[in-house]
Order: C-alpha cells, then sequence, then structure tokens
C-alpha cells in the first residue's frame, strides 16, 4: 500500500498493483450496521453465504460442528479460491463437550526435502525466497487436516460432507461483491500461470459480480477424496500428479515430501485477560502474539478512555509493537527451535516490556525482549452445535492465489506459504528441509468460567492479532455486543520487523479506518506515530457468542467480507 495515499475504498495489494475490491463503509464505534444473528440450537459463521448454509444444512440433518466446519471449508474452497482451498493450510481450535476439554490441531506444511538455504543462496542466488512460483510451496495440509478433525470428532464420513462442493463446483455459483473484487486484482498474476488463467479467468477476466463460476476440475479432485480419502491427495493419482507438475514448473515438492506429511495435535495456549481466558495455538503460528499484547494492556483501564480515545489507541499500537518485535525474533517451528512460549506469554514478562512504553511518545525500532535470558488471503469460519461443540477453524493458501501456480486439471492453486521462511542461517525461522515455516494464520476461543464463550478469528495477515486483541477489548472493556464489536473501525499498524529478517521501519505506520475520529490521528501524529486514513482495513472477522444464561447462540460477520452468520 502506498505510504501516505489516502484510500476510499476496501483495497488490495497485489503483484505491487493497488485495486478496489469493493466500495464498504463501516459505522462508528459501538455501534453496529446490522443486528446480531441469535439463534437457540446451531450457528454457522462463514465468508459466503452459501458456505454458511451448507454448513446450516449438516447442523439440521445431525451433523456436528466438527462436520459442518468441513464441509464448509471444502465450499469455501471452491467458493472463495483466492484465500483458501486444499493447496494451503489449516489451524484448528475445537472445544469438545464430551470431555469438556480444548484440543488444537496444526494442519501446516512442511518444507520439501529439497528446500536448502544453499539451493536458494548459493544455486539461485536469492536473498529471500519468491513470492509467486513454484519455488514459494510448501507441502498443502489442509486435507490432512479434515481427515484428523472428521477422524477424532466428526459424524460424518468425507463423501458426505464433500458432496455440496462437488455438486457445487459442477453447477456453478454466482460470485459476490469482495470476493469478485479480489479476484479482479489477481488478474496479472492468474494470467502469468497457464493452469491459473484456464481455471480462474475467462478469456482472459476474472468472473464480474453475480457472474456464475464453475470448476469441473476441483469437482473431480473433490469426488477422488471422497472415494479414497487424504491418501488420495498424500500417496495417490492427485500425489503423484502434483509431484509431475513440481517437476514440469521446476519446484522442489516430490511425491515423498507429500507422502511424509502428517499433521500434529496441540495443546492450545492462554493467558487471563480480566477474568476471560483466551485460547491461541503455539507457534509455528503468531497467536501468543494476541495473549502478549493483552498482558501489557491489562494494566490500563481501557473502558475509561474509550473506544474514540487517543490514549488507548496508542497504548494498542505501542503493545502491538513489543509483541511483534518479540515475533520477529522466536517465533518459529518448535521441532526445529525452542520458542520460549510459557516465558513470553506470561504477566512477569509483559510487565518489562510495559515499562518501555511512554504515553506522550511512539517507539521506534523497537528491539526483541529476552524472556528466558501483510499481505495475506485466508478464510476464517465459525460452528457452534446443538450440543455446543465448538470450532474455530482457518484455513489459507497466504497470498492471493497462493503462488499462483495451478495445476488445471486438478483445479486448485498451491499456496506459497514458504516465502515465510528467513534465509539468514542464523535467524529462528531459517529455512531447513522438512520445517514448517512461520504462520500467520490463528483460530482463537475463550472461555468464561471453565465453559467456552466466544468463538471467532480475524482474517488477513499481520493484521490478524492486532484485530484478535481489537474485537476482545471492544467486547471485554467497551462492552459492545457481538456485531460492533467486529464493526468497530480499526487500526493496523505496519512496519514492524518480520519474521523473514526484515527490520522494523522506525516507528512504523498506522492504517487507520474512516470512523476513528480525526482529533484522535492528530494526536497520534503528534506524539511521532506516521498515520495514514483509509476506508477499511483488510481482515474480515466471524464469531459466535454462547449465551449460556439464555441457552442461545448469537453470531456476526461485517463489511469486510461477503459472509455471513446463520442459526436455526
Amino acid at each position: 500500500m502506498t505510504r501516505g495515499a489516502l484510500l476510499s475504498a476496501l483495497t488490495l495489494t497485489l503483484m505491487g498493483e493497488e485495486v478496489v475490491v469493493a466500495q464498504r463503509s463501516l459505522p462508528p464505534a459501538g455501534r453496529a450496521g446490522r443486528s446480531v444473528v441469535i439463534a437457540p440450537h446451531g450457528m454457522v459463521c462463514s465468508a459466503h453465504p452459501l458456505a454458511t448454509q451448507i454448513g446450516l444444512n449438516i447442523l439440521k440433518n445431525g451433523g456436528n460442528a466438527v462436520d459442518a466446519a468441513i464441509a464448509v471449508n471444502a465450499s469455501l474452497g471452491f467458493m472463495e479460491p483466492m484465500s483458501c482451498g486444499i493447496g494451503g493450510d489449516l489451524f484448528a481450535i475445537v472445544w469438545d463437550a464430551k470431555t469438556g476439554k480444548l484440543y488444537g490441531l496444526n494442519a501446516s506444511g512442511r518444507a520439501p526435502a529439497g528446500a536448502t538455504r544453499e539451493f536458494f543462496v548459493k544455486q539461485k542466488g536469492l536473498s529471500e525466497i519468491p513470492e509467486t512460483g513454484p519455488l514459494s510451496w510448501s507441502v498443502p495440509g489442509c486435507v490432512d487436516g479434515w481427515e484428523e478433525l472428521r477422524r477424532r470428532f466428526g459424524s460424518r464420513s468425507l463423501a458426505e460432507l464433500l458432496q455440496p462442493s462437488i455438486a457445487y463446483a459442477e453447477s456453478g455459483v454466482p460470485v459476490p461483491e469482495i470476493i469478485a473484487g479480489y479476484w479482479r486484482s489477481a488478474r496479472r498474476k492468474l494470467a502469468a500461470d497457464e493452469g491459473s488463467a484456464r481455471v480462474f479467468l475467462s478469456q482472459g477476466e476474472s468472473p464480474r459480480i453475480g457472474q456464475v463460476f464453475k470448476n469441473p476440475a476441483l469437482a473431480a479432485t473433490y469426488r477422488e477424496i471422497a472415494a479414497q480419502g487424504r491418501d488420495a491427495f498424500y500417496r495417490g493419482r492427485i500425489a503423484q500428479r502434483l509431484a509431475e507438475y513440481s517437476k514440469q514448473v521446476g519446484g522442489l515438492l516430490t511425491a515423498d515430501d507429500l507422502a511424509s506429511h502428517h499433521s500434529t495435535w496441540v495443546e492450545p495456549v492462554s493467558t487471563t485477560y480480566r477474568g476471560v481466558s483466551i485460547f491461541e495455538l503455539p507457534p509455528n503460528g503468531q497467536g501468543i502474539a494476541v495473549l502478549q499484547m493483552l498482558n501489557i494492556l491489562e494494566a490500563y483501564d481501557l473502558a475509561a478512555l474509550g473506544p474514540n480515545s487517543p490514549d488507548y489507541w496508542h497504548l494498542f499500537i505501542e503493545a502491538k509493537k513489543l509483541a511483534y518485535a518479540d515475533r520477529a525474533r522466536h517465533y518459529a517451528d518448535p521441532d526445529f527451535q525452542k520458542v520460549p512460549v510459557t516465558e513470553l506469554i506470561s504477566k512477569p514478562y509483559a510487565e518489562t516490556r510495559r515499562r518501555l512504553i511512554r504515553r506522550d511518545q511512539a517507539l521506534a525500532d523497537v528491539e526483541p525482549g529476552d524472556p528466558k535470558l501483510s499481505q495475506g488471503d485466508t478464510t476464517y469460519l465459525c460452528v457452534v452445535d446443538k450440543d455446543r461443540n465448538c470450532v474455530s477453524l482457518i484455513q489459507s493458501l497466504y497470498h492471493g492465489f497462493g503462488s499462483g501456480n495451478t495445476p488445471a486439471d486438478l483445479g486448485f492453486p498451491l499456496q506459497n506459504r514458504g516465502t515465510s521462511f528467513a534465509l539468514d542461517p542464523q535467524h529462528p525461522n531459517r529455512l531447513e528441509p522438512r520445517k514448517r515455516p512461520f504462520h500467520t494464520i490463528i483460530p482463537a476461543m475463550a472461555l468464561r468460567e471453565g465453559k467456552p464463550w466466544l468463538v471467532f478469528g480475524v482474517m488477513g495477515g499481520d493484521m490478524q492479532p492486532q484485530g484478535h486483541v481489537q474485537v476482545l477489548v471492544n467486547l471485554i472493556d467497551f462492552k459492545m455486543n457481538l456485531q460492533a464489536a467486529g464493526e468497530a473501525p480499526r487500526i493496523e499498524h505496519r512496519g514492524s520487523a518480520t519474521p523473514k529478517g526484515q527490520p522494523a521501519d522506525g516507528v512504523g505506520f498506522v492504517l487507520a479506518e474512516r470512523g476513528i475520529p480525526e482529533s484522535v490521528l492528530k494526536e497520534l501524529q503528534r506524539r511521532g506515530h506516521r498515520v495514514e486514513r483509509v476506508s477499511m482495513n483488510g481482515g474480515g472477522y466471524q464469531a459466535i457468542l454462547i449465551d449460556h444464561e439464555n441457552k442461545v447462540l448469537h453470531g456476526a460477520t461485517e463489511a469486510r467480507k461477503d459472509g455471513c452468520a446463520a442459526g436455526y
């Protein structure tokens, strides 16, 4: 995004080109543009109304929250193909009502065995892994993630869960507004690859709003997975085709890389914020940045400051800088690097970091602490069923349409998550064979008095932890309802150091959505922040709140995406 530019619409920057994706406006802080959806039995929230209906039908027909989540995710791989699909990775947090426990799933893939720093630096002469093309691939983890979730908690066969997506991919669906804008912004990227152009463009053009899109190749791929299970993708014909395609276009992905893939069940990590237990997944994702920011902010009386206070926004930005400095230095695949998670999310560590904040001056070039010693295109969905099983699921190709490479006969693009590795041999997130890269996508859940209270997520690369914190502050401190908490104008801070080894850009720069008062922005500028006004940041939001007293569910989505919440 060009610094200093005043944006009048929701935009996407892709391949250096800034493109308007939709003209939308947000209501003032604390006021919702639409009502909260309230239902007694089950609730589904996703980024596409038809996908939400698929999930709701699963629930109505006796399926549980995990069944519905898989079916919704599969449909979004067809309906929202720039954001997600079986060429990407998946993370989920599940509340199992039977055991009364939380479970975390890391279904992200690893670097190919042939992906070495020597290959990229010495043979290719690169200082960074490319953002597009086959050298940016890591093993797609989505399909194995579906099977792990289904095998452990599901009640329906994969064939049954994929059938609605197969039918829609064959008959087609009309393309909604936001998705059409994202598609339009990716035309050059798609046109550069023969397979992507064949599948996702028609005579060089992306689908217009309301135009029907079909993907029979993806329907055939889904049908094969439905019949043969996850092994069709990792050991069968699809795996062989991916390996052949990789060799054809100069990639490093092999059949053995696919065959050796496995997901990992992990223990969610948490902190408390004003008596609420907030749960995220540990690295290789960035979820603990949310917990670090909340720990820093908890010492301040944000409720007294209010959502239109420059003091609140200043403290938020400074907490973000401190957490992201640690993110750049410490977050990596724990199988390769010891990550001091316990120390990073501790209250005493937050106190040491909080001392660096000056109430009247923006921090510049923030250094990481010593705890022991942006672009992103993603889909998020959540489901709660009649038994109060809960699923918080996020799935992504990373950048829009991932690497830009699509084997046309399979009908899906491959992610470019490998570009998140650092090539610095001393960096914790350095590229190593069979290592998981740093991930931006993070699902979340919050408990009150040991019961699930909030199932939620925010999309949008580096914005995700910032969005999580703003939503929680809106709900807990500012007492907004579930819809208003997501629709309230947001700030996104950019310019922190990155897990790829890029240094911080001074104080960075602040993207402030319309609806945040001009007086707030002027005061932030006086304190040394570089501020830009935008109509909307990215980062759509979905959430379900469980009202145990009244035995009902509250669902919310908002204007940054096409989605809807629906219950029964």
